[in-house]
This record gives C-alpha cells, structure tokens and sequence, in this order.
C-alpha cells in the first residue's frame, strides 16, 4: 500500500464511520483515530510522510471553516466573557501547569522546552469537541461555548507555541515581545480576515454563479490562512475572522438553491476532512512508539503525569469559572451562553479533548536548536503530547456519550420550540404584510387573494403547528395531508418524467448536454414541489 492508497482508505473510512458511529452511539472521530491506530500497527501500511509544517494549514482551515458556518458574529459576541475564561485565560494556566511539572517528570528540560509542551497540549480540539458533542443532544449553550473556546483557543496556544519554541532554539527570550506578538498576530489576523473578507464578496456578485460561488468558498480559508501566517498573523484568527464576514454580509436570503448547495457542499468537506485528520492522529503511532523505544516505563509515568495536570487543571478552572460567570450574569445579558448546573459543567470538563492541533504542533517541534545541538528531549515531548492526545481523545471520547446520560444533560427542547414558534410567527407576517402591499398596486382575483392568505397562514403553521388551536390544527392537518398527497403522486410523475429523460441520453443521435440540460430543469422542479 503506498500514500496514495493509505489517503483513499482514510476518506472511505471518514464515511463508513459515520453510520457506524450513529449505530454504536460513539463519536464519528473517535472511531477514526481506532482506525488509525490499527492501520499504523499492520505491517504493510506504510508509514506517513506529510510534512508537519503542513498539517495545520491543509487541515484546520476547511474545518475551522465549516464550524464558523454554523455560528455568527453575534453569538460570539454574546459569549464573550466565557469564551475568554476558556479560550484565552485557560490555555494560560494549562501551559503554566504543564510547564510547572514537565522539567520534574523530564529531568533537565529547558523552560521554554517546557512551556512549548504546555502550549501545544493546553488547547483542546474544535474539531472533536464539536463533533463529538453536537451528536449527543447537549443544549445549545453548551456546544456555543464549547464551539466558541475550541475556534478561538488555538489562536492562544499557537502564538504561546511559537513564542516558547523560537526561545528554546535561540536560548533568548523577552517577555514584552513575547505579548507583543501575541497582539500584533490578532490584529493582523483580523485585518486580514476582513479584507480577504470584503474581496470575496465582491467576487462572489462578479461570479454570480453557485458553483463558482461555492468554488471560490473552498479557496477563500486557506489563501486567509496563509496570507495571515505570511505577515505573522494568526491563520486560525484570519479563518474566523472572513467566515463569519462572509456569513455576515455575503449570503442572499433568495439564493434558496445555492445555499441548499453551499450547506451540502461543506457538509462533505467536513466529513471527509474531519475523517482523514484524526486518522491522521492514529497513523501516527508510529512515532510515539518509536520515541518509547527503551524507555517504556518513564515515558509512560511521564505521560500519565501530564494528563492528570492537564484534565485536573480543566476541571479545577471551570468549577469557579463557571460560578464567576453566572454570578456575572445580569438580566441584560439576554444573548450569553452560561453554565447553568454542575452536570453542565462537568460535561464541560469531560468534553476537553486534544486533536488534529496539538498533533501538528508536536510533530512541528524542530530536529536542533541555531547551535545544532539536538533540541532538549524532543522524543519525549513527542510522547507525552501523544499520550495526552490519545488519553482525552479516545478516553474522555467515548465515555462521553455514557457521561452525558448518567448526568441526564439534554438539550433545552422548550425554548428551541420557542424561539421555532416566534420565528414562524415572524415569517407569518412578513409574508402577510409583503401580500398586502402587492394588492395595494395589483388587483387581484377575490379567490386568488383569499388562497394567498392561505398559504401565508400555513406557512407559519407548517413550521410551528403551535400557532393554531386544537380545532383549527386539525384543519389544518387534514389540508396537509391532501397536500402531502398530492406531492408524493407529483414526485411519481416527475421521477417517471426524469427516468424516461435519463434513458433518452443512451438513445442515438441525443445530445448529452441539451439531455442534462433537461434533467437538470426536472431537479429543480422536483426540489421545489418537495
């Protein structure tokens, strides 16, 4: 088997986990860091060659990207004080905790050596949080603060990263340089992010057409990712920062079908990138063992060591944490998302599992130091980051789903139906109101105006039947179902119309492209009578 081959089984894995997953209850990337583990232990899969100054950036830019889609600015804004708590203030303390113990357990390690370590164990993964949690039911405001620490963490642990690396290589470090790059990188990182922003969007009404629009989408995190880490800013930062600036300002409500499009189209892009990374992390075992070799017993006490700081430190943060940030909590703060029970919390905690991340960060950790002398314990860093990797990820992965439902943490169903509720209200009378404008300058038929009505009436209904009483929902219900008929036997015709098309295109002397032309014209009809 060579890489190519390895990379096809990976894809093909990041879709057959999916259904296994939802079928065994265990998360989708846990499944493919096991798969990865095995491939790495079967003689004949070769080992990987990517280099690790790539991984982040063929990696975590479609992914940070498809997990920014499913956010806004405002949210983010809303959430502000807990995401600084996490993102910011906790990727501080894990890196000083780590950086604490690590020279006790690795006798002799430089401080910066220490603090590298620390930085690039500290943040846990968007990607699994997000993946593993959002398949479980938690409420909303728990996956919008987990979402909110994992997209904005590792911009933290990044620049802390590079800090402490550059200091052990050279064997100098400042720390007013250190804070000043850590501030120079975000703003450059959110400059370029807007301006790559602004461009996109203007090239997005040039282009016009979906699939380009949805082309150009696919390009737009990386060039912002480096573009950004070019003028030593913070990639993650830059990626952020221009999806929710496309989100913001560069989507069309009537664009029904390139939306329909984009949605599905990053739906992939995630799964199959989210796939390959985190069997990406199993694959690479194979160094973990090799920097074990020999030193089996101290490495794994070392490693044992790092984990229990990093998880105890999570937790230990987030109990006063989370009572800070609820005593903070006023009436006001309508839009923040806050923990509101210690089973929240603790799901919070359990739910801090290292990734894709700190995997590139490891295995970035340069051979030697500007003198040439190897750079301190690198094999043993390489160890106990992928011991902490592997522990939070596979441990804490799968017995999250058990956690979740021993504490009974389920999602608010109440006030989604809500807020379901006001928005088919509101799409109600939108609806109402832009109709009696119409018939303000058109003079419409009784009959078509009463259907009308109709129609704008049930469009609320059919998102939220609760907008009607008993009586009426019946009604109602019963129109449905007469219209739910009529739809299965127009989707019968339609699909015979569409069969007879597509075996036309076998037919001699027909045009393929005037054929697919034809069919492409059903499709669409048929997505609009569905």
């Amino acid at each position: 088997m060579d890489q190519l081959a390895l990379l096809f089984v990976l894809l093909l894995g990041s879709l057959i986990m999916v259904p296994v997953g939802d079928r065994l209850g265990l998360p989708a990337p846990v499944l493919m860091t096991l798969a990865g583990i095995l491939l790495a232990v079967l003689p004949f899969v070769p080992n990987v060659n990517i280099p690790p100054e790539l991984i982040l950036p063929l990696v975590l830019p479609p992914l940070l990207y498809a997990s920014a889609q499913r956010t806004s600015w405002r949210q983010f804004a809303a959430n502000r004080r807990p995401i600084f708590l996490l993102a910011v203030a906790l990727v501080f303390v894990t890196t000083a905790a780590v950086a604490a113990v690590a020279p006790v357990v690795v006798p002799g390690l430089p401080v910066a050596a220490a603090v590298a370590l620390g930085a690039l164990v500290a943040p846990p993964d968007p990607v699994a949080a997000t993946a593993v949690a959002g398949s479980l039911g938690l409420p909303r405001r728990l996956i919008s603060i987990l979402e909110g620490e994992g997209l904005f963490n590792d911009v933290t642990a990044i620049v802390l990263y590079h800090v402490a690396v550059a200091a052990a290589v050279s064997g100098t470090f400042s720390a007013p340089e250190a804070a000043g790059e850590l501030v120079l990188s975000a703003v450059v990182a959110v400059l370029v992010g807007l301006a790559l922003g602004w461009v996109a969007k203007k090239l997005m009404d040039v282009l016009g057409d979906a699939t380009l629009q949805i082309g150009l989408t696919l390009l737009v995190p990386f060039v912002a990712y480096v573009v950004a880490e070019e003028l030593k800013g913070s990639g993650v930062l830059a990626v952020l920062t221009i999806s929710l600036f496309l989100s913001e300002y560069a989507t069309d409500a009537d664009d029904v079908l390139g939306r329909l499009a984009g949605h599905t189209f990053w739906e992939v892009v995630d799964t199959l990138v989210t796939g390959v990374a985190f069997g990406l992390i199993g694959l690479e075992l194979h160094h973990v063992l090799g920097a074990a070799s020999g030193h089996w017993r101290q490495l794994v006490g070392a490693g044992a060591v790092v984990v229990a700081v990093v998880v105890g430190v999570r937790l230990f943060w987030l109990l006063p944490a989370a009572w800070l940030t609820r005593k903070l909590h006023r009436k006001r703060d309508v839009g923040e998302e806050i923990l509101v029970s210690w089973q929240e919390t603790v799901v919070m905690w359990w739910s801090g599992m290292r990734g894709v991340v700190s995997v590139a960060l490891a295995l970035a950790i340069p051979l030697a130091r500007n003198d040439g002398s190897p750079f301190p314990a690198r094999d043993r860093l390489l160890f106990i980051a992928f011991a902490v990797i592997l522990a939070t990820l596979i441990v804490q992965g799968l017995t999250l789903p058990w956690l979740v439902k021993r504490l009974g943490v389920r999602s608010d169903t109440g006030a989604a139906h809500a807020l379901e509720r006001e928005l088919a209200l509101r799409a109600t009378k939108a609806a109402k109101r832009r109709l009696i404008e119409i018939e303000e300058v058109v003079d419409l038929p009784e009959d078509l105006s009463e259907l009308l009505h109709r129609r704008a009436f049930e469009l609320g209904v059919r998102i939220s039947p609760d907008l009607v009483d008993e009586e009426r929902r019946e009604a109602h219900a019963q129109r449905v179902e007469r219209l739910w008929m009529s739809q299965r036997i127009l989707a019968e015709m339609l699909s015979a119309a569409r069969h007879e098309v597509r075996a036309a295109r076998n037919e001699p002397g027909a045009d393929p492209e005037v054929v697919d032309r034809v069919l492409r014209h059903l499709d669409v009809r048929s997505l609009r009578a569905g």
